[in-house]
């Protein structure tokens, strides 16, 4: 018989803050005036309505998965591409930042002085 121990989700502040404004958008995008009731983003993103009450909460345990088919739902989606945009500048300072390698030098090729 296999025994599955339960994964802690590392509750750093910075995990929790961001976790936090996100499902305070969630929330915000899905509230009472807008068109998207519990049942309807639970629906159409596939999930439960205790998942979404999780996800409206900022649960760490929940899926990235699960918070990417509701920022689908909501029209949210598109600012998930802009956390891994291409940065120019901080590629660049990264590149400068590697050490540069070494090479040896050229082994110089033999002269045709020989005595003999």
């Amino acid at each position: 018989m296999i025994i599955r121990q339960k994964m802690t989700v590392g509750r750093r502040p910075a995990v929790i803050a961001i976790l936090v404004i996100l499902s305070a958008r969630v929330s915000f995008c899905r509230n009472p005036i807008s068109r998207f009731s519990m049942e309807t983003v639970c629906s159409r993103a596939d999930i439960s309505r205790p998942t979404l009450y999780k996800v409206e909460n900022g649960d760490p345990s929940v899926a990235i998965g699960i918070y990417v088919q509701v920022l689908r739902v909501l029209g949210l989606v598109e600012d998930l591409s802009s956390i891994a945009k291409e940065d120019v500048l901080r590629r660049r300072l990264q590149d400068e930042s590697l050490p540069q390698r070494k090479r040896a030098p050229r082994k110089k090729p033999p002269t045709g002085d020989s005595d003999g």
